[in-house]
């Protein structure tokens, strides 16, 4: 079986200094995903990574932005949902976004827009939000990021990640 190595983070906002400290830290890299508010940074994202396969959806922040709202991929055998979550209100809570991911039958659902990190699993469901790298909201206000190792017929393991 082939484990493949993930970077997920949000809400850099056009900030990439971050980013490059962590992209240096943990590539190799199988796939880069981003949740969101890059705000015009996608393609300094894309050119500035070794990976080949860099999703990216759009923020609230993204105005003009020709990225998708949400993506739905298969990555090992694991159907992940990804989208910003402003669109289901996670500012309120999450209840909305669960509720979309379980009918789209998503494995995972990663977001961001919160600023804050979020492992949680629950009926069969993985919740991921990597928090910000660029403007941290939760305690201690540290960037923030998630590596994820997924490989096909197993548990995902989401690892957060502290700047």
């Amino acid at each position: 079986m082939v484990t493949m190595k993930i970077l997920i983070v949000s809400d850099t906002h056009g900030r990439h200094e971050n980013l490059m400290r962590v992209l240096r830290e943990e590539e190799p890299l199988d796939m880069l995903i981003h949740c969101g508010d890059t705000e015009g940074g996608e393609d300094w994202i894309r050119t500035h990574t070794q990976c080949m396969s860099v999703p990216i959806v759009k923020g609230n922040n993204d105005f003009f932005s020709r990225l998708p709202s949400e993506l739905e991929l298969d990555i090992c055998g694991h159907h992940v949902f990804i989208t910003h979550g402003h669109g289901y209100g996670v500012s309120m809570g999450i209840e909305r976004l669960e509720e979309e991911a379980h009918y789209r039958k998503a494995d995972i659902v990663m977001f961001g827009h919160i600023h804050r990190p979020v492992i949680m699993h629950e009926d069969g469901l993985w919740m991921i939000n990597p928090g910000s790298l660029s403007y941290p909201r939760q305690e201690g206000h540290r960037p923030t990021y998630m590596v994820m190792s997924i490989e096909e017929g197993v548990d995902p393991v989401f690892e957060l990640k502290q700047l």
